[in-house]
């Protein structure tokens, strides 16, 4: 077998003699190394040019190059050249190839024709797999190749006649790994048969397998350590997310929350509920930009100062407003978008404020989608923006969808176009919020794979009927005149909560609070002045309005004060109660009273 043809297409090979051939090329330029080929003998010292017998001069071919180091450097001399005696380079071709296979730490092994016949495998294969019979087909004599997943490589290779590699390829049993580079090789021909069987038989393939072992287990411990960091970032944002929504009296409502694939890392997507009192709810949904752990921490920030700020009762583009300052001292070079909305059952409107994020979607009760389409403000962090409240309709038997933009995002793609496939599934959805979570995210492709977290929030506003509706019911007196007004508020409310077959006790008390808080709007508010009544399934709400915003306190009345027991009153029977300033002007002061279980 004639290796000397095909070894001079190892990879690397030529590079390397035309890299010895540019360098003598150099140093020859130079004068350095350039010395006459020696034809035999020693050379005269005291000779400038050695001149044979027929006198011609001496064969001047380069055959050896000064490195510029070590004895001799200074003269760009070898010691052989000191000592006169001139040995020439030995030329690519003339090395024992064989020899140089055998003793290769590198399992190589060389197979030829359509079956991959075995003509070598060096001492390395052999020590690693075995001793194999020369000859034998590939699958016979090389089953670790077909373990290994190289026989469809081999026939690739030979047949394309390009070089092949294959990266980590674990070997059987899972000990070792390997980087496969199959390189096509030429046999000499016979010379019989045609040219394409020929070509067919004399056709080989060099197997050389690199032992990565030590990489791949490097690879595997930074996979593994990418892993703990996601799951501690997933359990992290997980955690800051509610355990379980607050379900208010009026609305029904699921969230549902999906990281991103595995190569993803985690964001910063958030969403909450928030019960206000009076039967108001708050809903906000946000997206941190960036990704990992930090990113879920400030997300865990913001939703911690967004209960808080709710707790104040502000309107949405005010708590807005409030995020902005605080989103940029958490991390001026993180910034966020997010939702802030408010429902009230009493006016059947959805308030909010947004902060650059997507527009919240209400299907109502015919099946038409409306999207929120009030101008919004940049995102939190960037300051310098004052925010507005919008407001839409969200009557009996509407949803409304709030979502962040990894359901809707999709590269190469405008994300209108995705807000506008939302409004199509949304359209089509019907079901508990639970269920249309779970159809918007099958209709935007959303899986287990998905490139980019994605939280999404679902509300409806049920539409009762029967025996359902007898349990929500509103009744409203608005006050007029001076403090004549007081005695018809109590009984407008006695009669009411009588009519709502409430039990004496729960009567007593919503008159007496109902007395309350309308004599306190008598003294210290302006017209216009409104007693409202509200039950739901679960409790009694009393409220009262009036055009002063001035917000009430609660406070420690002197044994000698006549006045400023009122607020002390409502707080000692009621279950709960605040105030808050309205929209138009003017401020509301409610309280509740929790129903007995039915």
């Amino acid at each position: 077998m004639n290796f000397t043809r095909w070894s001079a297409r190892f990879p690397g090979t030529q590079r390397r003699a035309a890299a010895r051939t540019e360098h003598a090329a150099a140093q020859a330029k130079r004068g350095e190394g350039a010395v006459p080929a020696a034809r035999g003998g020693r050379a005269d010292p005291g000779a400038e040019r050695s001149t044979p017998a027929d006198g011609h001069p001496a064969d001047s071919t380069v055959s050896g190059t000064g490195t510029g180091t070590g004895p001799g450097a200074a003269t760009g001399t070898t010691p052989a050249q000191r000592t006169g005696v001139l040995t020439a380079v030995p030329s690519l071709d003339e090395l024992p190839v064989r020899e140089v296979l055998d003793r290769l730490p590198a399992l190589v092994a060389l197979v030829h024709g359509p079956e991959h016949r075995v003509a070598y495998v060096n001492d390395a294969y052999t020590a690693g797999f075995g001793a194999r019979t020369p000859g034998a087909p590939a699958h016979e004599a090389l089953p670790e190749l077909g373990e290994l997943g190289l026989l469809p490589l081999l026939d690739q290779v030979q047949r394309s006649g390009k070089p092949r590699t294959a990266k980590n390829r674990t070997a059987p049993g899972g000990a070792s790994s390997y980087t496969v580079t199959c390189t096509p090789v030429e046999f000499p021909g016979t010379g019989t048969g045609t040219a394409s069987e020929a070509e067919a038989h004399h056709a080989g393939v060099l197997i050389h397998l690199a032992d990565v072992t030590d990489h791949a287990e490097a690879a595997e411990r930074l996979r593994a350590s990418e892993r703990r960091q996601r799951e501690a970032a997933v359990t992290l944002q997980r955690s800051l997310l509610p355990q379980e929504l607050e379900q208010p009296d009026d609305l029904r409502i699921a969230a549902t929350y999906q990281p991103g694939g595995t190569e993803a890392a985690v964001g910063g997507d958030w969403y909450d509920v928030i019960t206000l009192g009076a039967g108001r709810t708050a809903l906000v949904i946000g997206d941190v930009m960036g990704r990992g752990v930090r990113a879920a921490a400030v997300m865990g920030q913001l939703r911690t100062a967004v209960r808080a700020y709710a707790r104040l009762d502000l309107p949405p583009h005010e708590v807005l407003q409030l995020l902005d300052g605080l989103a940029a001292e958490i991390d001026a070079s993180q910034i966020a978008t997010c939702v802030y909305a408010v429902h009230d059952p009493n006016e059947g409107l959805l308030a909010y404020a947004s902060a650059g994020h997507l527009p919240i979607l209400v299907r109502d009760e015919h099946g038409t989608v409306r999207r929120a389409a009030d101008p919004t403000g940049p995102p939190l962090g960037t300051g310098g923006w004052l925010h507005t409240s919008g407001s839409i309709a969200l009557g009996p038997g509407s949803t409304a969808v709030l979502y962040t933009d990894g359901l809707v995002e999709r590269r190469g793609e405008d994300i209108d176009e995705g807000v506008a496939a939302l409004e199509r599934a949304l359209a089509g959805a019907q079901g508990t919020p639970s269920v249309i979570c779970d159809r918007l995210m099958r209709a935007l492709g959303v899986d287990a794979d998905h490139d980019d977290d994605v939280a999404v929030m679902v509300l409806q506003q049920p539409a009762r009927s029967g025996a359902d509706a007898e349990l929500f019911h509103n009744a409203a007196l608005e006050l007029l005149g001076g403090i004549e007004a007081a005695p018809r508020a109590r009984a407008f409310a006695q009669g009411v909560l009588a009519s709502w077959r409430f039990p004496v006790e729960l009567c007593d008390l919503g008159v007496l609070a109902a007395s309350e808080l309308v004599a306190n709007s008598l003294q210290h508010g302006t017209p216009p002045m409104r007693l409202r009544l509200r039950r739901t399934d679960r409790r009694l709400i009393i409220e009262v309005t009036d055009g002063d915003d001035h917000l009430p306190r609660r406070r420690r009345a002197e044994p000698a004060d006549e006045t400023g027991r009122g607020i002390s009153i409502v707080a000692t029977i009621a279950s709960s109660w605040g105030s808050r300033r309205t929209p138009g002007g003017g401020k509301a002061v409610w309280c509740e009273f929790a129903l007995p279980d039915r």
